[in-house]
């Protein structure tokens, strides 16, 4: 009676998290919920994602909670799709692979288990169990992977067979709402290619850069405020997408002014502001959260905390006049835009463009500390200079 009503509640649960999936639009925040419910549902101390790309696996998210590590993976690792690891051969073969003794696989099996992870950080893999990520026509798109399942909080219990089924639905719903979301943010790096023919300067690397700095920050500065954990999920999965759109309106701007290779004139600047009034109105209509967001940001990442900034237009903009207004001043920009504003700064210091070279790393953290207070919100350039180490890694990802 008690085992059936526990399964009555577990699928009930299950069926619940498909709905809860399928309203998350980024890829990492929906990998990161995936990996954790699976985990409760398994009793897991630790695991990983792997996403399929041509022919190896890319580690994007790992949860491992003796190490307190719980993030994305920013430096790259693939796996190949092969026979000879595990996540490999599952991914290969699309068949589950359950070890409750990695130090005791079988000679019948072609791959082994790798044990540089555990020598680097101490760790003790003892037992695995793997599920291949299947989407439409049964292709693996990823393969989701669980460690150490837990028995009164210690590693010592094993994953059963009734692990495996309920992980193998698990993956199923998974796989879904990660397709959406994958094609969700697939359109979005459509539209960012459609500006990059336009913006040299516009590329896939930056926009995904600003999009990983920003969310990064938002974290970071969430968490010091002591902002509740369901917030800062919701927030930074909008913030993740709309942080990459920021600069869509420079499509409606003259390639003569975008590609010019000099200083603007007076004029053509004054041409260029108005990119962010022209990518807010792409957004005008607000259907979603991301419509709103993605409006807010765009509008608002060019303003300044001294004020001096542009457009000003608040809360709904003239798009046709072309009459000067004040900037908004220090909170009166909305927090999304405040974060992608030095977000953005930093990317395009850090970077090359047509018309400059790269700034020096200490140069760049300079000009950032020189204008704190004046371009930038203080505390939010606080807290991205202590988390410079984690930036800098977003950097080397996205080069």
């Amino acid at each position: 009676m008690i085992k059936h009503l526990e399964d009555k509640i577990k699928l009930n649960r299950l069926l619940n998290l498909g709905t809860d999936l399928n309203r998350i639009h980024d890829p990492d925040a929906l990998m990161e919920r995936i990996l954790k419910e699976a985990r409760d549902f398994c009793s897991a101390d630790a695991g990983s994602i792997y996403i399929a790309e041509k022919n190896h696996l890319l580690i994007s998210y790992i949860q491992n909670d003796t190490l307190s590590e719980n993030k994305v993976v920013y430096k790259e690792h693939h796996v190949p799709i092969d026979n000879f690891s595990i996540a490999g051969y599952c991914a290969k073969t699309g068949e589950i692979v359950l070890l409750n003794d990695v130090s005791d696989i079988g000679s019948d099996l072609p791959f082994k288990f790798n044990s540089d992870f555990d020598e680097m950080t101490g760790y003790k893999t003892k037992s695995i169990l793997s599920i291949p990520m299947k989407g439409s026509l049964d292709r693996v798109i990823g393969v989701l992977q669980i460690i150490n399942p837990l028995k009164n909080n210690t590693v010592s219990g094993i994953f059963t067979e009734e692990d495996t089924k309920t992980l193998l639905h698990f993956a199923g719903i998974a796989a879904v709402a990660l397709q959406k979301a994958q094609l969700t943010k697939s359109i979005i790096l459509k539209m960012i290619q459609m500006a990059e023919l336009h913006d040299p300067s516009e590329t896939g690397a930056h926009v995904h850069r600003v999009s990983a700095y920003s969310t990064e920050l938002y974290i970071a500065w969430a968490v010091k405020n002591n902002i509740s954990p369901e917030e800062i999920d919701r927030n930074k999965d909008i913030l993740k997408l709309v942080a990459m759109v920021h600069d869509i309106g420079k499509v409606a701007i003259s390639d003569l002014i975008l590609k010019k290779p000099g200083k603007l004139t007076d004029e053509e600047y004054e041409i260029m502001k108005k990119h962010t009034v022209f990518g807010a109105k792409m957004f005008e209509e607000e259907h979603s959260e991301f419509d709103q967001a993605a409006r807010e940001v765009i509008l608002n990442h060019h303003e300044r905390w001294d004020g001096n900034g542009y457009p000003g237009l608040c809360p709904a903009p003239d798009y046709e006049s072309d009459k000067k207004t004040q900037g908004k001043k220090g909170k009166e920009i909305p927090l999304f835009g405040r974060i992608v504003s030095i977000a953005d700064v930093f990317d395009a210091l850090s970077s090359k463009r047509c018309y400059k070279d790269p700034w020096p790393h200490e140069k760049v953290i300079d000009f950032l500390k020189e204008n704190s207070g004046k371009m930038f919100d203080p505390e939010l350039i606080e807290i991205f200079i202590d988390n410079i180490d984690i930036m800098n890694s977003i950097s080397q990802k996205f080069r």
